[in-house]
């Protein structure tokens, strides 16, 4: 447990009181102590900054005046060690002047002598409670620090594919993570990292088909000083800076043989050398892939080592597209609403019912990225607070209705082909794309589904 989560839950204080007058200071230790708090003296600023060395309280509460250091001095010095302590003066001189000296010189609270213990009372609980919504800030921070990223969604392909996280993230296995561009591979990676025991440690992401081959393999496993052109200097690789933590690695299947070769080696040994040294380096990460080509007929067509794809798919998770998750569209456009009115100040009071099922019925080949770009351009166009139709662009009102499965189904009237088409998308995307429970519904062979489903993706009507 951290030091803010204990404070938290105790809810009690811990002062240090510094004062020269020795019956004066008792008689205070004494009170503070009665009324539960754990409470440390010193006769002079020099013992208390020697006290706090060791010891940071809650409350440092000290006296004004006092020989050899007074208490601005020590005041100046504690917020020098601990910048955010509480700290409240006591002085025989009630004036403003003194007043002003002493919050000037970093004080919270100020009481003046010959000290009313109820007065004191109210003064210390009011800077306990001070201490306590800031060491409450800082367990709310330390919970966002470490909150896995949220997977916005309620339908059963997001079910599953939380499950299969939850199943996964524990493990040390090397996962690859497949399915098309702008479904949230990235985002499933980081939830893997941060629901490990490894999700204190680095996250390194490294798009590979951003790069050349020799930029990449410095990348990865770093370079030794003139390795190549440009290599002015040592530089240590994404492995070994996350070292203890998790790389992911976009768009695997867009690196080179060479790298490969190299990538194939590190996954059986856990081991490298710089590019241009000969040192080897042990480090210990965990591998995780992406990629939205099918790695399978890549291996087959002699562009993918086949024994790399075998080391990178122990753990295969797809990330489901958009339109087999129609019924999280709403929640992810109220989601990316909130995220955007607040990163540009704006208020939506809001949203047409129209837009709502625009969006519905579009096919979003761009997924859930493309939903996104679409909500923050309704919510930066919109002057009045309502989002509407007339707030999206012309891609997804010319293409909402006329390519959505079910939007051109109607009974009587359609044609036999539209309806069975109908059947099998609703009851595939209701089983969350599940081809084998799709047939076993409809009570036809699996093959025949798989089938269908083939001619309407080459068709485009899905």
């Amino acid at each position: 447990m951290s030091a803010a989560s204990e404070i938290v839950e105790r809810n009690v204080g811990s002062i240090l009181v510094v004062d020269d007058e020795a019956s004066a200071r008792q008689v205070l230790v004494q009170l503070l102590r009665d009324d539960g708090h754990h409470v440390e003296e010193a006769a002079d600023g020099f013992k208390a900054l020697g006290v706090l060395q060791d010891w940071r309280p809650d409350i440092l509460l000290t006296d004004l005046k006092m020989p050899l250091m007074d208490g601005v001095q020590l005041l100046k010095k504690a917020r020098e060690m601990y910048p955010d302590l509480t700290c409240i003066v006591m002085t025989a001189f009630a004036s403003v002047d003194t007043a002003v000296q002493a919050m000037k010189s970093g004080a919270n609270e100020y009481l003046t002598k010959p000290l009313n213990f109820e007065a004191v009372e109210l003064t210390i609980e009011r800077a306990l409670e001070r201490v306590r919504l800031v060491k409450e800030l800082e367990v709310l921070r330390e919970k966002a620090n470490t909150a896995a990223p949220q997977i916005v969604g309620n339908s059963a392909p997001v079910k599953h594919l939380l499950q299969l996280i939850d199943q996964v993230a524990p493990s040390r296995a090397t996962v690859l993570i497949t399915g098309e561009s702008g479904t949230g591979k990235e985002m499933v990676a980081r939830r893997i990292h941060e629901m490990s025991n490894r999700g204190r440690k680095p996250f390194m992401a490294l798009h590979c088909a951003a790069l050349t081959e020799t930029l990449l393999e410095s990348e990865l496993f770093g370079h030794e000083k003139g390795a190549f052109t440009g290599a002015a200097s040592t530089r240590r690789g994404r492995f070994e800076e996350a070292d203890g933590g998790t790389i992911f690695l976009d768009e695997i299947g867009e690196i080179s043989p060479s790298t490969q070769v190299k990538l194939l080696r590190f996954l059986q040994t856990r081991e490298f050398e710089r590019v241009g040294g000969n040192q080897t380096i042990s480090v210990d990460v965990r591998i995780v892939t992406a990629t939205n080509r099918n790695l399978a007929e890549e291996v087959q067509k002699g562009r993918f080592r086949e024994d790399l794809y075998y080391r990178l798919n122990v753990i295969n998770i797809e990330t489901p597209p958009l339109r087999t998750r129609r019924s999280d569209i709403p929640l992810l456009m109220r989601h990316f609403v909130d995220k955007y009115s607040r990163e540009n100040s704006k208020t939506i009071q809001e949203i047409d019912s129209e837009f709502v099922r625009e969006l519905e019925s579009y096919d979003w080949p761009g997924n859930v990225r493309e939903l996104e770009n679409v909500i923050e351009r309704a919510v930066v166009l919109t002057e009045s607070g309502r989002i509407t139709a007339d707030h999206l662009p012309r891609t997804v009102t010319q293409s909402s209705g006329s390519k959505a499965w079910g939007s051109d189904v109607v009974i009587p009237g359609s044609r036999l082909e539209d309806l069975e088409r109908y059947a099998i998308l609703a009851t595939y995307e209701s089983t969350g794309g599940d081809s084998a429970e799709t047939a076993q519904i409809l009570g036809v062979s699996q093959r025949k589904i798989q089938y269908k489903l083939r001619d309407y993706r080459d068709a485009g009507l899905v």
